[in-house]
């Protein structure tokens, strides 16, 4: 059995033994012969690994922190029931009445919720006020319409720092920067924010912020800018009467994801937490989606067309398509296609990998190198735990992919 590793990709849970692709110690071929394919293959032993290096590093902080689960993310009962029992330190983040009645209903206490959505209606709050989470507003409107509905309720606002964590490094993201965006009070309209909730009876109690997503260790400074801001909203709000004992600062988190991906170093992302929240006496909080679910799940597809295109382009065609897992069509994130039989085996040739739906743009990955595909082959993609199974439609009215739960690790087989 070889020891060493030659693949980015590999860690715990993900592995090559004797050059086959190994899930939680198994078969990854024989996972998907076994149960079919399109195939989630969820390692949910990461989930626990990833929510204890979080709390560990946060712990080692000096933070006094919350840690809630971005619900968005990933949403498979097999999964929360694994967290709940594993993990039950992460309580829950929410941005829908429905995502509301799913944590209820999947373990997590009222207490346990917080709620941050964006254009909420008096039909939302109908369903959401009663259940007794906790909500953070993002909008003046929004505040007011809270204020209507539930007069003399304790409420959380939403600010938009002004600067972002983004994947690609810079500080300019769609949640937050320079640029206007739909989300969060600014900070020189936190005046008519007090006043709205002086109006209504409202007592605002914690200060929410989301920079980013998938953002990596070098964006740690422009991550601790951005508390830094952040820090300064709480002083004002405070010097106004707002008795702030929360700062929330949504999720983003990163994992590694390409080869050219760092990762994020959570104990340097802690320590710049409480440099910037230093003697403010705040609980802080993150909402982590994917760097809790992102490695847990391994998508397994059937190779159903081996075909030249012309020009030498070979299309490999899969059972699977962007109805399965769209992330890398919404957030431009990489697929990384393994063959499951030749894991680590030297690249063949070049291949296109498209899916099975009728839109030219149903494609895995383009010009990725392997090893040599046959039809009948296994094709596995990883680090698709977060947003894809969520986000599954029935475009072409394709199915959603089944999933298989492995709620511990093997080791190798005896040989």
């Amino acid at each position: 059995m070889r020891t060493e590793r030659r693949t980015w990709w590999e860690r715990p849970g993900l592995e090559v033994g004797d050059g086959r692709l190994r899930i939680a110690g198994r078969d990854a071929e024989h996972i998907a012969r076994t149960n079919g394919t399109p195939l989630f293959a969820h390692d949910l032993v990461s989930a626990r690994e990833q929510a204890i290096t979080l709390r560990d590093a946060m712990a080692a902080a000096g933070l006094t922190f919350r840690i809630r689960f971005a619900l968005k993310a990933q949403r498979d009962p097999d999964f929360l029931r694994f967290l709940r029992a594993e993990a039950p330190f992460v309580g829950m983040d929410v941005c829908s009445p429905g995502e509301v009645l799913w944590a209820l209903q999947h373990g997590w206490a009222p207490e346990e919720i917080s709620y941050t959505g964006t254009n909420v209606s008096d039909a939302d709050l109908a369903t959401i006020l009663p259940t007794g989470v906790h909500v953070n507003v993002d909008l003046l409107s929004q505040l007011e319409r809270i204020g209507r509905a539930a007069p003399g309720s304790t409420v959380g606002i939403r600010v938009n720092p002004g600067i972002g964590a983004s994947i690609h490094g810079g500080a300019e993201t769609k949640y937050a920067g320079t640029k206007p965006t739909k989300f969060g009070i600014l900070p020189e309209r936190l005046d008519e924010a007090v006043a709205i909730a002086s109006t209504h009876g409202l007592t605002i109690d914690t200060v929410h912020y989301h920079t980013g997503y998938l953002y990596m260790t070098e964006s740690i400074p422009i991550v601790e800018e951005a508390a830094t801001r952040v820090a300064g909203i709480v002083r004002t709000l405070r010097d106004q009467g707002c008795p702030i004992r929360e700062v929330n600062t949504g999720g983003g988190l990163g994992v590694r994801f390409r080869e050219s991906a760092t990762g994020l170093d959570v104990v340097a992302w802690s320590e710049a937490l409480a440099r910037a929240y230093a003697g403010l006496d705040l609980v802080v909080a993150t909402e982590p989606g994917e760097f809790i679910a992102k490695q847990v799940a391994t998508l397994l597809a059937e190779v159903v067309t081996v075909e030249d295109r012309g020009g030498g382009a070979v299309f490999v065609g899969i059972d699977a398509g962007w109805s399965t897992a769209n992330e890398s069509f919404v957030y431009e994130i990489p697929y990384h296609p393994i063959v499951c039989r030749a894991a680590d085996a030297e690249p063949d040739r070049t291949y296109t990998i498209a899916g099975h739906i009728n839109e030219g743009d149903d494609l895995w990955a383009t010009d990725v190198a392997l090893p040599e595909l046959h039809e009948g082959d296994v094709l596995a993609i990883p680090n698709v735990g977060a947003y894809n199974l969520s986000m599954a439609s029935n475009h072409c009215l394709r199915p959603p992919a089944e999933v298989v739960s492995l709620r511990d690790r093997i080791g190798p087989p005896e040989r």
